[in-house]
């Protein structure tokens, strides 16, 4: 069955497709696919010429990912801090904010509670809070609501020339 812009929600979004709306080449994605990080939730990879289909939750821990590598913090660190966020955040990472110093990286789940997901340390520098990763996203990824099912369940690929606002 071939995709369409208009596929429902199983069809998720391409490799292509995906690298262009987190904002990475499509390599660093498959490297990312192949080494484990971010593996795509819809359809894996099963062998030459077959084709990864990734969901909107990967397309917000891409994003994520991405953020994480812009702000200076290694590959190694970003991979120990999404295996904490996975393992402790499960599919509520968005509602974390993670305060970025240096190569430490400390995630603010609340006012009281700040855990350093690397190492012990002070010196707060920036803070990366999670809902914008996801409203990144949803900018450029229609989110039509279908039968009353939220918008990260109703999810289904933009062609280009919308995403790109030619509507």
């Amino acid at each position: 069955m071939t995709p369409t812009t208009t596929g429902s929600v199983a069809e998720g979004f391409s490799g292509k497709r995906t690298a262009e709306i987190v904002g990475i080449t499509y390599r660093q994605l498959d490297y990312w696919a192949r080494t484990d990080l971010v593996r795509p939730s819809l359809v894996d990879a099963a062998g030459s010429g077959s084709r990864r289909r990734y969901s909107y939750r990967d397309l917000l821990e891409l994003k994520i990912i991405k953020k994480l590598l812009d702000a200076g913090i290694r590959l190694e660190t970003v991979r120990d801090v999404f295996t904490y966020l996975r393992d402790n955040l499960g599919e509520d990472v968005v509602s974390a904010n993670l305060v970025i110093s240096d190569h430490t990286v400390v995630l603010a789940r609340s006012d009281q509670e700040m855990i350093d997901l690397i190492r012990k340390g002070q010196g707060v520098l920036n803070l990366l809070p999670l809902q914008g990763v996801k409203d990144e996203i949803d900018a450029v990824v229609a989110l039509p609501v279908l039968d009353g099912a939220a918008p990260a369940e109703a999810v289904v690929e933009a062609p280009a020339a919308e995403a790109a606002g030619g509507r």
